[in-house]
């Protein structure tokens, strides 16, 4: 195993240290009690009869007050197991399924990308502060107080081409290593900033290190909020926003509120909501999940009232779920954002709403509900499918509890219904088709449906499915987000895959990447590509003709409609149906 150790990327560590969490691992080898704010036991490293061996959740540290034995995950594995760092780095990588990478050119800087991050955050900051600008101004329009935006790091990116360039160069960093940490651009040769004309929002780790930036366009312009790439310092499905700055408060009050934008979090911390964090511009993650599991077990997901934040909101609580955090929906009244409300409202409605948030189980059926007329018998079956596929997925009391409310809820009897969640539960299907979306499938924070999503996954992973029938190639994807990234993939595939993702998500706006990364987490066998493609293209085809169908009825119900007209939609109505049911 030694042997290859020194091909490894170990700007890993990061991912590790994020993905490991240190009272899991010693909880292994060592019982450990809750103690305040903290893990106490017998230390490892020496005998002794009385506890003096602490475990630090939050810091991710250890320290033994007998011995003197302290540090981090990492540094605990080494000595425990006797391990030397590139072993006991592979060895946690393996126990967490972590891809440990080869080394590249990127992973032998991180150490310098951090550097001119920082330099970079210094020089927006500068640039905010020194002078009149109207990042500035805007920020201040807002109600952001200087207090707020100096604890922030709130900068600014002036409209020039190679402002940060220039500063960047002459500090001595090369251009190309600009472009691999995601501060410039390259085109022809030439250099320029990517960042112009924005306030910039730093992204720094819970480790202090600046590891990215968020910026926000003050005038006309899309995309509206432009995040750094990917990089080897830049994992978004690894980090929070303002996490580093809000994690004491987050334990101290033991539960988080999770929003979805810079804004929110600023606003709500500068109000005296100080328990709080963002994702950064994409769907909720595991890894994220596992960060806030660090803290606190309880969270709040306070998202925009709109559709695009409800479904993050329901998406979102499946991930906390699964990772056993007690996750709880804020609906913020009269269609507002939390920056919104809590402007208008102040810390202490926003709190009163904080503790009236609803529960999993609570909004998930309610979501569900909402998509059926219950007063319909059978749109009332159709709800009581979709409920009982969402209690198949809780644990057996929650779901005990809830199929007696939704017994009261639908007056259907509760041994009906107990009797049809227990056959469905045990259900042993053999050869199920590959796609089978969900009623009314919206997974994501649009109406991109399920096939729409899994069509886009293998065109990238294969250009041939870029190619789609004739009958359904202009209308495939249903809103703006599906046919963007349609659009996006057509205006950079040259047929070679893997695409470059770096240049796809720098030509998509921040809605539209949201979707792409649920897109890239799919998983598609190898062996089943062309079934699925099948699958999804059947199941758009039944979509379009059903909608067909449903427009044909509500038009025969015009009584300005002639005998002939009626006629060919009828038959028109008789060929749907046929194929429907071909």
């Amino acid at each position: 195993m030694a042997n290859n150790r020194s091909s490894y990327n170990f700007s890993n560590v990061d991912e590790i240290k994020s993905r490991c969490n240190i009272v899991d691992v010693i909880g292994r080898v060592v019982t450990l009690k809750k103690a305040g704010s903290s893990y106490k036991g017998l230390c490892p490293f020496h005998n002794e009869k009385t506890p003096s061996f602490s475990v630090d959740e939050g810091r991710q540290s250890y320290k033994c007050f007998g011995c003197g034995e302290g540090g981090d995950v990492i540094s605990f594995v080494q000595k425990y197991y006797n391990l030397d760092f590139m072993d006991a780095m592979e060895m946690l990588a393996r126990d967490y399924g972590i891809e440990l990478k080869k080394n590249s050119q990127g992973s032998r800087y991180t150490k310098e990308y951090y550097e001119i991050n920082r330099q970079a955050a210094i020089f927006f900051f500068k640039a905010f502060r020194n002078g009149a600008n109207p990042a500035y101004d805007y920020m201040r329009g807002r109600g952001i107080s200087d207090e707020t935006l100096h604890t922030f790091g709130i900068g600014y990116a002036d409209e020039a081409w190679t402002s940060l360039t220039d500063h960047l160069v002459k500090q001595g960093y090369e251009p190309s290593k600009l472009v691999d940490v995601g501060l410039v651009s390259e085109k022809n040769g030439r250099y320029y900033d990517k960042f112009r004309g924005r306030v910039m929002f730093p992204i720094i780790n819970t480790g202090g290190k600046i590891i990215g930036f968020g910026g926000r366009i003050i005038s006309e312009g899309e995309p509206k909020y432009l995040n750094s790439r990917e990089s080897s310092v830049f994992q978004k499905k690894n980090n929070l926003y303002g996490l580093n700055i809000t994690k004491d408060y987050v334990k101290k009050e033991d539960r988080i509120i999770l929003v979805e934008g810079y804004m929110d979090v600023i606003s709500l911390y500068q109000a005296g909501v100080r328990n709080v964090s963002a994702s950064l511009g994409t769907a909720l993650t595991d890894n994220q999940a596992r960060l806030i599991k660090r803290y606190t077990s309880n969270v709040i997901l306070s998202y925009d009232a709109d559709n695009a934040g409800q479904n993050a909101a329901l998406r979102g609580l499946d991930i906390l779920y699964g990772e056993e955090l007690r996750a709880k929906v804020l609906v913020v009244t009269d269609g507002k954002d939390p920056d919104e409300f809590i402007k208008a409202q102040g810390r202490d409605a926003y709190l009163a709403l904080a503790d009236e948030a609803v529960s999993y189980g609570d909004f998930k059926l309610q979501k569900a509900a909402e998509k059926y007329d219950l007063a319909d018998a059978e749109q009332k079956l159709l709800y009581i499918r979709d409920a009982l596929g969402i209690l198949r997925k809780m644990k057996p009391v929650e779901a005990d509890m809830y199929l007696s409310r939704l017994s009261k809820e639908t007056g259907i009897s509760e041994q009906a219904i107990r009797q049809e969640f227990a056959s469905t539960s045990g259900e042993n299907r053999t050869g199920p088709p590959v796609f089978v979306p969900e009623h009314g499938s919206n997974s994501a924070n649009w109406d991109t449906s399920d096939a729409e999503q899994q069509l886009l996954k293998l065109m990238l992973i294969d250009s041939d499915y870029t190619k789609l029938p004739d009958d359904i190639k202009d209308d495939v994807f249903t809103d703006r987000i599906g046919s963007s990234i349609y659009s996006a993939i057509g205006a950079i595939d040259k047929g070679e895959r893997p695409l470059d993702m770096n240049v796809l998500q720098d030509s998509l706006d921040i809605d539209c990447t949201r979707m792409l990364d649920t897109i890239i987490s799919k998983i598609i066998p190898g062996d089943r590509e062309k079934e699925i493609y099948q699958d999804c293209i059947n199941y758009i085809r039944r979509v379009k003709l059903k909608r067909e169908d449903s427009e044909i009825t509500a038009r025969l119900r015009d009584p300005n409609l002639d005998q002939v007209e009626i006629e060919q939609l009828m038959q028109r109505q008789i060929e749907i149906q046929k194929k429907l049911k071909g």
